[in-house]
């Protein structure tokens, strides 16, 4: 199997039990009976991935020689996700055993944020330059591609056969991983770190390359609080204008992801050709173009068809900027230090999603939805320019080392 569809295979697999635990569980469990607020306190458990960088420096730093330093983490991660999943057969009425389904789900977050660490780490050793923005646009398709397969397909499952056949058909697809990771054969590392002091430390030398500081507290704070702002006011928009919770769910969860998918493979692929700068500027403009469609929901109107319209238009554009900003990212991650360098640069920005929705919703409460929706504009429109600015002066310095070959496919043993 190539590079790009090994990564493809385990970034879909990652993300299939997540889509299920953030989708389609929490449906499950409100037709079971369980409160909004008690849903809102499970999602607790995805902080795990914002944070995941305080034991990233550990899968740089310690690996078997002898099995290949990432795919040794790889087996034993992509093993417990799937052990995880079958843990959750027993509790056939998860609605009345939240305590220990809510435990199993922790633990598979948890094993699904370091999967990443190690799936990204392998990604920057192997991806050339110009294969950077396809790897990054199939990784946050394989998101969308989670939420549509675990949030959407195995609820019609459990809907129609229940809940064991839906739960088996998670395990079963993730299981597809474990294959891809046995045929992988890692290259041997020459550049181990030295100890997990210099494990740690990449933390925050990975800052002191040329441009990162200004990329990362600049950049990615004004596109992702603009987008992430005007993205907020979407569910609650809806809600005043008269949507059931279910149509939401739908449009949202489901209809919106299908352009996503496309427009991060789309935007993927142009980035190694056109440029980051370019796609960067599509991106933008989309996003500006697609916020003026939603000014007719944040003024109280949302007929079915040009909402819809306007919210899958919104959301490729989100994804066309999102796929730029991971690229950067794995631009700016050293091959040594390749998992932590990319985990905290791209936990930076999921930081600043959080804030984004925070600081989007006070404002619309004062300021109302159209006024936060022009501000959000704004800053994205600020935050193109100076992207721009900062791959016209930085791009092309060296900033690490070669990435080690690429990956093979060996027969299983």
């Amino acid at each position: 199997m190539s590079k790009l569809g090994t990564l493809s295979t385990l970034y879909v697999t990652q993300y299939l039990g997540i889509g299920f635990i953030t989708v389609g569980l929490a449906a499950i469990l409100r037709a079971g009976g369980t409160s909004l607020d008690t849903l809102a306190a499970l999602n607790v458990i995805g902080l795990i991935w914002p944070i995941k960088f305080l034991w990233a420096p550990l899968l740089d730093r310690y690996g078997s020689r002898r099995h290949g330093h990432y795919r040794s983490w790889l087996v034993v991660l992509q093993s417990g996700m799937v052990l995880a999943l079958l843990l959750l057969l027993p509790f056939t009425e998860p609605a009345k055993q939240l305590g220990p389904v809510t435990l199993v789900c922790a633990g598979y977050v948890l094993l699904s944020a370091t999967q990443d660490i190690a799936v990204d780490a392998v990604a920057v050793r192997a991806l050339a330059d110009s294969e950077r923005g396809t790897g990054n646009g199939i990784q946050i398709a394989a998101g969308y591609l989670g939420n549509l397969i675990g949030g959407g397909l195995c609820v019609v499952v459990y809907d129609r056969f229940g809940w064991a056949p839906a739960v088996l058909l998670l395990a079963v697809l993730t299981a597809a991983g474990l294959i891809v990771v046995r045929a992988y054969r890692e290259p041997e590392r020459a550049d181990r770190l030295a100890g997990t002091g210099a494990a740690y430390r990449a933390l925050l030398s990975v800052f002191g390359q040329p441009g990162c500081r200004g990329w990362t507290f600049g950049v990615v704070p004004l596109l992702y609080v603009g987008a992430g702002a005007a993205y907020a006011l979407v569910t609650p928009a809806l809600v005043d204008a008269g949507w059931s919770l279910a149509r939401i769910g739908v449009v949202t969860g489901i209809v919106t992801s299908v352009p996503a998918v496309v427009a991060a493979l789309v935007a993927g692929g142009l980035t190694g050709r056109i440029g980051r700068s370019g796609v960067l500027v599509a991106g933008g403009a989309a996003i500006v173009i697609s916020t003026g469609l939603l000014l007719p929901l944040l003024n109280g109107h949302a007929p079915v068809t040009a909402t819809t319209v306007a919210l899958c238009c919104f959301m490729a554009a989100y994804t066309v900027v999102n796929v730029v900003l991971y690229t950067v990212n794995m631009d700016y991650s050293r091959a040594e230090s390749g998992g932590t360098d990319f985990t905290v640069l791209s936990s930076f920005g999921l930081i600043c999603s959080f804030v984004a929705a925070s600081i989007g919703l006070a404002a619309a409460g004062r300021l109302g939805y159209p006024a936060v929706g022009a501000a959000a504009a704004v800053l994205v429109c600020l935050g193109v320019v100076l992207g721009i600015t900062h791959q016209r002066r930085y791009r092309g310095t060296p900033r690490r080392p070669t990435a080690a070959p690429g990956m093979e496919k060996v027969a299983s043993s």
